[in-house]
């Protein structure tokens, strides 16, 4: 989860989608569909916040959500990110979804390792496609809050408010994602992959082995708890050790925000706050102590799974997306009785409530070009109105898995690509664009849909707004470096391996406020953001 401010042009006009009366105004309405029912059924934990629906099935009768065609026969050009081999211009699957969609949509997927210089170069051109997704992870490098009203199309007077009615499948996206797409209060981009639990992860473990000593979640209350869990499974000369890394996802038990806080009135960075010292006093000893995986502290990341699987460490912090079917079949071929867990949330001493900060509701945004002509952005809302289709609809099936014969078979009740699928289809294009809420689907491992169901209903209680939630933010250019903190970061990882000490932080944090602009940073932050426009909470 990156920082939630993202630097632009210096100098130009600042623009910042924000929690503001107009932005409330501007907002679509959310409106969860009922079009298709999971097995099972989301948990609301707050305002913009509840769990993911869970199928243990995948719909053997998929319904239409869309009646007739939603084109009009309109030719238009698309660019999305692709991490993998782009498909053949065009091809089957393309064909097939522009005679479903009713409109000639070229598709040009761009290599996403270089995305984030491939689009600067249209942008200063002023010759962006009529549709184009935006990942709200390179804002900065795409000056988007300069882009929003000038290249970019305000949707703001075809989907505020009661207008997304009009399109029944993107007002069951959740307010805060389209949020997300807001720069000076009007609504510019268009949700994709969005869902109301986003969290950076979660500290998991090897249930099947845990339980197996007689170790179950539920004795894991504190800090303490899992320090003492640590010394009783680390066995180095058998070459087992408690943990992997888990700081990522262990330092909220400390109150820790993810860089934000707000105490009398004033913002507070986190690096200006003692509970992150004590955060790190604790995994200092962790690693210290020796129940840390000596590839960890390393810093060998990439064979974390591997530690895992093969049983060598038994807690570790992980994503939240990485419980999964994939790692399930991946664990359970390196050992069948292989189960995944995560521990609920504690706090530090395990008194209170824990308090999980969200992350943007949505990270994968679309754009449509300013250059559109009114009926044309209605025709391509309509167009994104398909493919927001929620999970299971015949529309769905097709966006995701092309004609069934062609594209895919059903085995087992499970959409299967073919080799023509695996080359035109699952290189994904077209959810990029628009897509419905996210849902937790594991065909062939429904152990992993059902745990991991349980334990976000088991969770969602303790997850809330950050500062700035969903807002976009353009800070001066000159305080990135400030803002990333990369010092600090480092020295915060060689502490939690163990190769700094706490006081080796408190200098980098010192350095970062003094020279490092982060004084600066906290100051403008204050008056041109918080005392302007709020917390976004």
């Amino acid at each position: 989860m990156g920082g939630l401010l993202s630097a632009c042009g210096g100098g130009a006009q600042q623009k910042t989608g924000a929690n503001s009366d107009a932005l409330k105004a501007a907002l679509p309405k959310y409106v969860p569909s009922s079009a298709i029912k999971a097995d099972i059924a989301s948990v609301a934990g707050g305002p913009d916040i509840l769990t993911d629906p869970g199928f243990l099935t995948y719909p053997s009768n998929p319904v239409a959500t869309v009646s007739g065609i939603p084109g009009k026969g309109g030719k238009y050009t698309a660019v999305t990110p692709l991490w993998g081999t782009i498909p053949p211009a065009d091809n089957s699957f393309y064909q097939a979804m522009n005679q479903a969609l009713g409109v000639t949509l070229d598709m040009k997927p761009a290599d996403g390792n270089n995305y984030a210089t491939i689009i600067p170069t249209m942008t200063a051109a002023k010759r962006l496609p009529d549709w184009i997704q935006l990942p709200n992870w390179w804002n900065a490098n795409f000056n988007v809050g300069e882009l929003a009203g000038s290249q970019l199309a305000d949707l703001t007077p075809y989907l505020a408010g009661d207008k997304i009615e009009k399109y029944p499948n993107l007002a069951a996206i959740p307010t805060g994602a389209w949020q997300a797409g807001a720069w000076g209060d009007k609504l510019y981009g268009i949700p994709s992959f969005s869902s109301g639990f986003v969290i950076a992860g979660g500290t998991a473990y090897r249930r099947d082995l845990l339980e197996a000593r007689g170790i179950t979640a539920d004795q894991v209350k504190s800090a303490d708890d899992l320090m003492n869990l640590g010394k009783e499974l680390t066995d180095a000369k058998g070459g087992v050790w408690a943990f992997d890394d888990v700081w990522t996802y262990m330092f909220p038990s400390w109150g820790v925000p993810l860089k934000w806080t707000v105490k009398d009135g004033k913002l507070v960075h986190k690096y200006d706050m003692p509970e992150l010292l004590d955060a790190l006093e604790w995994h200092h000893k962790l690693a210290t102590a020796g129940y840390i995986h000596p590839d960890a502290l390393a810093g060998n990341n990439a064979d974390g799974n591997v530690r895992f699987y093969a049983g060598k460490v038994l807690i570790a912090g992980g994503g939240a997306g990485g419980w999964n079917a994939s790692d399930h079949q991946s664990g359970t071929a390196a050992n069948p009785n292989y189960r995944k867990g995560f521990f609920d949330f504690f706090t530090k001493d395990g008194k209170g409530e824990p308090r999980i900060e969200v992350g943007s509701s949505s990270r994968i945004l679309s754009y449509l070009n300013s250059n559109l002509k009114p009926e044309q952005i209605e025709e391509l809302l309509a167009v994104a109105n398909y493919l927001a289709a929620p999970y299971g609809s015949k529309e769905y099936t097709l966006i995701n898995f092309g004609i069934e014969g062609v594209h895919h078979t059903m085995v087992n009740g499970v959409p299967t690509a073919t080799e023509e699928g695996k080359k035109n289809v699952q290189p994904q294009t077209f959810p990029f664009l628009a897509s419905p809420a996210s849902v937790i689907s594991n065909p062939g491992a429904d152990v992993v849909t059902n745990d991991y169901t349980a334990w976000q209903a088991a969770n969602v209680k303790h997850l809330k707004k950050p500062v700035f939630w969903n807002m976009n933010i353009s800070l001066p250019r000159s305080m990135a470096t400030a803002d990333a903190g990369q010092a600090v970061e480092d020295a915060i990882k060689d502490c939690y391996h163990g190769k700094k000490k706490v006081s080796d932080v408190k200098e980098a944090i010192n350095t970062w406020k003094s020279s490092g602009g982060g004084d600066k940073l906290v100051q403008w932050t204050d008056e041109n953001v918080l005392q302007k426009f709020g917390t976004g909470q």
